[in-house]
């Protein structure tokens, strides 16, 4: 079974993460995804267990002669994103598609004008959704990929160290890693296999910070308001226009960091503003964050302390501090990625990812692409052909780390 084969059965799965639930998992849908894969792995002779908060974790053993090797991980993630349904999707499967404008059912077009990429999946088998709720290639890809591997790997007993596999909920709102412990998962270094086309490989993303901001205002009526109104949704304006333009995500690219205005919310007495704030370089980071602090205290020299209140926290740091002393695991991937016959590109994540989070966790762990795009829309799409190469990059990692003594 080819790993778009087992993408289109998983993708119909239901497992939009929700990040209002308060509960681990977010959603049961999870689950079911969980326990099929469970299954499929117990099929293949794999031992797996999934834990009460929907961490599916299995390990294959060495073979012999390679009891030595490292032992190396991959990861990928269950959930999709609440941005667009995952409910009923309906993958439709293009032959040989001629890399121009896609049609769906109901009329909408996703136009080659608009998404370049197209043009070079020109003869491949183009997976799409009916155009209605997004895909699923982000991450259920990666979890067909690994699920292929794996069981080429078996069937062909092809030679390997030990490996270890691990599937993981609610990535997509932030929460992939809270509980998964690194130790019982056992990998000396890992991969997540959750990006972009297969040529890509991923070892920096954004340092993050959230930042919740309250503005108390003076609310009176507006007939005698002049000299005692404080108007909280004017001043959250004016604190919005004490960040730099420039460094909107509109504006932004590459390594380029941005303030994002997530939520605004409130009344003339009282109002909520949410922030991310991303940079790759720590330094710029925790200045943006200086500047932050900043535009805060300014509006409470002008409108009196306690206007505003602010409250920020980091959420995550850039891998590539992690990852640096262990570089063979970016030549590795760069080896495996080649030996399909393409060229390597190593791209800044404009996010964040798992790895970085397992990284600060003691887990070592680049990114791999999936050979899917524009995902957390309906325009998500991939195909077979990137699908099957994903699947041979995993196992040309496999094969470098069990040669590794």
């Amino acid at each position: 079974m080819r790993a778009y084969e087992r993408f289109l059965e998983y993708v119909k799965i239901n497992t939009q993460s929700d990040e209002e639930s308060g509960t681990s998992p977010s959603f049961d849908g999870e689950f079911v995804l969980a326990e099929k894969l469970k299954a499929e792995l117990c099929e293949m002779g794999i031992k797996a267990e999934v834990d009460e908060n929907c961490y599916l974790f299995a390990r294959i053993e060495a073979t012999e002669g390679c009891e030595k090797a490292p032992v190396i991980g991959f990861i990928s993630h269950m959930d999709t994103a609440p941005d667009c349904s995952g409910e009923g999707v309906k993958p439709l499967v293009r032959e040989n598609y001629d890399g121009g404008d896609v049609s769906y059912p109901g009329g909408r077009i996703m136009k080659a004008a608009d998404f370049p990429f197209l043009e070079k999946l020109a003869g491949e088998t183009l997976i799409t959704s009916d155009g209605t709720t997004l895909l699923g290639a982000d991450d259920k890809a990666g979890v067909a990929e690994i699920m292929t591997a794996i069981k080429r790997l078996l069937t062909e007993g092809l030679p390997h160290g030990p490996i270890a596999v691990a599937f993981t909920p609610d990535e997509e709102i932030g929460k992939g890693t809270d509980r998964f412990d690194v130790e019982k998962f056992g990998a000396r270094y890992a991969y997540t296999v959750d990006g972009g086309d297969v040529c890509e490989i991923e070892y920096e993303n954004f340092n993050a910070a959230g930042a919740a901001i309250k503005i108390k205002g003076i609310p009176v009526h507006p007939g005698s308001a002049k000299g005692v109104m404080v108007n909280a949704l004017n001043v959250a304006c004016e604190l919005h226009g004490l960040l730099p333009e420039e460094k909107r995500p509109e504006n932004t690219e590459g390594r380029e960091g941005f303030f994002h205005l997530m939520h605004v919310s409130g009344s003339v007495g009282a109002a909520e503003m949410r922030y991310i704030i991303r940079d790759h370089d720590r330094t710029v980071f925790e200045g943006m964050k200086e500047q932050m602090e900043a535009a805060v205290k300014q509006i409470n020299d002008r409108y009196g302390e306690g206007t505003a209140t602010l409250r920020m926290s980091d959420s995550y740091y850039n891998m590539i501090e992690k990852i640096k002393p262990h570089m063979h695991l970016v030549e590795t991937a760069k080896a495996a990625i080649s030996a399909q016959g393409l060229t390597p590109v190593e791209v800044p994540i404009r996010g964040g990812t798992d790895g970085a989070r397992l990284s600060y966790m003691g887990l070592p762990c680049p990114n791999l692409g999936t050979g899917g795009f524009n995902f957390h829309g309906p325009y998500e799409c991939i195909t077979a052909e990137r699908m099957d190469r994903a699947v041979g990059v995993i196992l040309a990692i496999i094969d470098a780390y069990g040669r590794r003594r």
